[in-house]
């Protein structure tokens, strides 16, 4: 027999071999490099051999050297890192399944808390409008009833936001470390995130129309000619609209991103997971900034602050802080073209 089809047949062994091991099915390796489950079959029947990108990407998601898969003998998988540091954590079909079932019943309850946070400034600028012309309620006593509700809806948001992530606790390594998944996790999961395509869809169709209709309100009142109280009753309205577009958003999004962490697809991509650390530490930093931001503005340097336009902080801050992300993926891009140039 020929030497290049023994090393053909070797090389398909391995492939097999690997392959079973991580637990996956030849279309769901065939997923992994980008490739039909027909070209993984001709590997592994010794029909054909894989070029040397393919070579590579196995080398990397098996987590083994490139030497180990081209050498002419079978012998023990030489991992890349050195044995055990090569083994990723297994998530299991039962595992998964909780999981996503998990993320679908807490979605609506995050909507709730992303509601809840969005209109608790509503009843302070309400207030803050009446009290201009109302010789019944002062100015001190709107902005403090205000601030009360305000913090008391954000206290219900935050204890909602923290009771949904320890139901999932045990499944925080999904969005911070690579894994391997069970033979037919990947399948049942592509299943659901096709069957909940179309509801996804719609969900982010009509939060984006919300959003675009928030501001109608405001503008109407606006060109009516309408005095400062209706004008801040315009502004209640538009946080409430654009907040209910939120819910549509967060609803959706949250179930999504559950399969996309499974899946390891999206912003959950391994590469993104690497990313994250640094992400997180300029996210903290970022936020402190906004929030230290907001108590002056609500406050102020000798306690006279502006509370009725405090909101607009976390607004201004949250359009800041998506371009800022933005900002830091263009970052990564531009530094590893770089890289790969040098290369």
């Amino acid at each position: 027999m020929p030497e290049k089809e023994i090393q053909g047949m070797i090389l398909a062994d391995k492939i097999i071999q690997l392959r079973k091991k991580a637990g996956w099915s030849q279309e769901e390796l065939a997923d992994q490099l980008g490739v039909s489950r027909q070209s993984v079959s001709k590997w592994e029947g010794a029909q054909s051999v894989p070029d040397l990108d393919r070579i590579l990407q196995m080398s990397r998601i098996f987590g083994v050297t490139t030497d180990y898969l081209l050498k002419d003998e079978l012998g023990e998988p030489e991992y890349a890192d050195g044995g055990d540091k090569a083994v990723l954590r297994r998530v299991t079909m039962e595992e998964a399944s909780e999981y996503l079932s998990l993320r679908k019943k807490e979605a609506p309850r995050i909507a709730l808390a992303t509601l809840l946070c969005v209109i608790s400034p509503i009843c302070l600028l309400f207030l803050g409008g009446l009290s201009e012309g109302d010789p019944y309620l002062s100015e001190d006593a709107a902005g403090g009833i205000g601030m009360v509700v305000l913090l008391m809806l954000v206290a219900a948001a935050v204890a909602i936001f923290l009771s949904s992530e320890a139901r999932t606790a045990e499944f925080a390594f999904l969005e911070k470390e690579a894994f391997e998944t069970e033979y037919g996790v990947t399948g049942m999961v592509k299943e659901k995130k096709a069957a909940w395509k179309t509801s996804y869809t719609r969900l982010n169709i009509l939060g984006t129309v919300l959003c675009i209709l928030g501001v109608v309100p405001l503008f109407f009142f606006a060109g009516a000619g309408a005095d400062d109280v209706v004008l801040v009753l315009g502004v209640c309205m538009l946080l409430l609209i654009e907040g209910l577009g939120c819910v549509a958003f967060v609803y959706g999004g949250v179930y999504q991103a559950a399969m996309e962490k499974l899946l390891e697809e999206g912003d959950y991509t391994r590469k993104n997971k690497a990313r994250q650390g640094i992400k997180g530490g300029i996210s903290v930093i970022y936020w402190l900034m906004v929030t230290a931001v907001f108590y002056w503005l609500t406050y102020g340097p000798s306690g006279n602050g502006k509370p009725q336009y405090s909101w607009l902080v976390w607004v201004i801050g949250g359009l800041l802080y998506g371009g800022l992300m933005v900002l830091l993926d263009v970052i990564e891009r531009v530094r590893n073209a770089g890289k790969n140039d040098r290369k």
